[in-house]
């Protein structure tokens, strides 16, 4: 069974080293963009569109698209493909914890024990998740992201750089966790909440959420 990588852009650069970092072979990067089709990514080639999925039996693939709304909507439309789960040799992460199917966990990232991770989740360099976390689907960690214990959040739940959520906060689906900013207090959904402490900035726009939201 082949192995594909979605997204020929930084984010797949970045999935194609865990891949390799795992042992794990890619035979081919796909990505919707033509100008990509044709180069190489990491040694890969960039093979074509996403619809080459379409008349396989059922792939391996891991989505290596950084934005929430379009990773979870293509893990919807490839229901066939078989989304794999990849650790980081250099990740730590408790036996007790639970990760969904196509979830990344990037180099340096700490899953503390009691943790779950929804599907299709970026974890990404140096993320920690302390005890007791609940993470939904299509949540991006982004580098350095720290949440204390007993932290929720909803699904496509996205924090910025070094941002950090105090202990057993909860954070609504879709809300946008600006770089730096510290949730001390739940926060609702799909608004964009940012500073020290973070507070909504503003609702989220109709274009920022998936069209079945």
């Amino acid at each position: 069974m082949k192995r594909f990588v979605i997204g020929g852009g930084g984010h797949g650069k970045v999935v194609v080293s865990l891949l390799h970092a795992c042992g794990l072979a890619v035979d081919a990067v796909l990505d919707d963009a033509p100008s990509r089709w044709g180069e190489t990514l990491l040694g890969i080639p960039v093979a074509g569109p996403t619809e080459l999925f379409l008349g396989r039996d059922e792939p391996r693939a891991i989505l290596a698209i950084g934005g929430n709304v379009r990773r979870l909507s293509l893990a919807r439309r490839f229901s066939r493909v078989h989304w794999e789960t990849v650790v980081h040799p250099r990740a730590w992460v408790h036996e007790s914890v639970r990760i969904g199917p196509g979830t990344v966990v990037f180099a340096g990232a700490i899953l503390q024990p009691g943790s779950e991770i929804g599907a299709h989740c970026i974890v990404n360099t140096g993320a920690v998740a302390d005890h007791d976390c609940r993470i939904g689907d299509g949540v991006h960690l982004a580098p350095g992201t720290c949440l204390a214990g007993g932290v929720t959040l909803g699904k496509g739940v996205f924090f910025g750089v070094r941002s950090a959520a105090i202990p057993g906060v909860s954070v609504g689906d879709w809300t946008i966790v600006g770089a730096g900013g510290v949730v001390v207090r739940d926060l609702p959904e799909r608004v964009v909440a940012v500073g020290v402490p973070a507070r909504p900035l503003r609702p989220l726009r109709k274009d920022e959420l998936p069209e079945e939201e």
